[in-house]
């Protein structure tokens, strides 16, 4: 947790008390960490798929944001950049 915190600081220059979710993925891509302060103290969620990877974005400046929702997929491990409906949504009558 420390460690994840110091490249918070280090290498995105933000502040890792700041409140905001930080998402750090491992190196094969099935374990991602998500690293956050909610005041009290640091928390930390890792999470580590059965199958597949989780889809991760491709940051240019080495850091992105996600909306609540895109956040939401990646946990999932669905594709969150080309989500597809599961149903199709009907004209009214």
């Amino acid at each position: 947790m420390d460690s994840l915190a110091a490249k918070v600081q280090t290498v995105l220059a933000e502040d890792a008390f700041s409140g905001h979710v930080f998402v750090f993925r491992g190196r094969r891509g099935d374990l991602i960490k998500l690293l956050w302060s909610d005041g009290d103290g640091m928390c930390l969620l890792a999470k580590r798929l059965e199958r597949g990877r989780f889809v991760w974005p491709q940051a240019q400046s080495g850091a992105i944001s996600l909306s609540a929702a895109q956040l939401s997929m990646l946990l999932e491990g669905i594709d969150w950049r080309r989500p597809e409906r599961t149903w199709q949504p009907r004209a009214a009558a």
